[in-house]
């Protein structure tokens, strides 16, 4: 399984910020407050504890999400991951796996609810404060609404 924190940059960071700063490791734990063995093993690539991976940020002058890895976002559906499992189940034929996964997505296509049907993707949502997006969305989900409802405007009525 993958480690949640990015390790190696943090192995990088403390590595370079000594360096820059002309410590030895042990004057560079004393000042960080992190102990000698610990700095030395994330120096070769391994994960503090919680505690200590504080300390370190707060030495670097780093942000601790500097070094957390972004969610990966699951792209394949449901259907399709169950597919996956059932062709490689050995108690089942390769017809049988492609039949039953057929009949789980005719299922799932039934009867699963779509999501909300207003969706947008901002490419700049980094730079997208969290007020900001709640109110495009509150917006976007008003405008669907009256569209849903047949919402006329008055001048369009009177054209009528």
């Amino acid at each position: 399984m993958d480690e949640p924190v990015d390790v190696s940059a943090l192995q990088w960071l403390v590595q370079r910020h000594r360096a820059d700063r002309g410590l030895s490791l042990r004057a560079a734990a004393e000042a960080s407050g992190v102990p000698f063995n610990t700095l030395a093993r994330v120096e070769k690539g391994h994960l503090p504890d919680l505690a200590n991976f504080r300390r370190i940020v707060e030495w670097l002058g780093l942000p601790p999400e500097r070094f957390f890895e972004p969610p990966r976002i699951r792209t394949e559906s449901t259907p399709e991951i169950i597919a996956y499992y059932l062709s490689r189940d050995p108690n089942l034929s390769d017809a049988a796996a492609d039949r039953i996964a057929s009949l789980v997505r005719e299922l799932y296509d039934t009867m699963a609810e779509p999501e909300n049907a207003i969706q947008v993707h901002l490419r700049a949502a980094s730079t997208f404060t969290p007020h900001a997006a709640r109110a495009l969305g509150d917006l976007l989900e008003t405008i669907q609404a009256k569209l849903e409802s047949g919402f006329h405007s008055p001048a369009i009525a009177e054209d009528r």
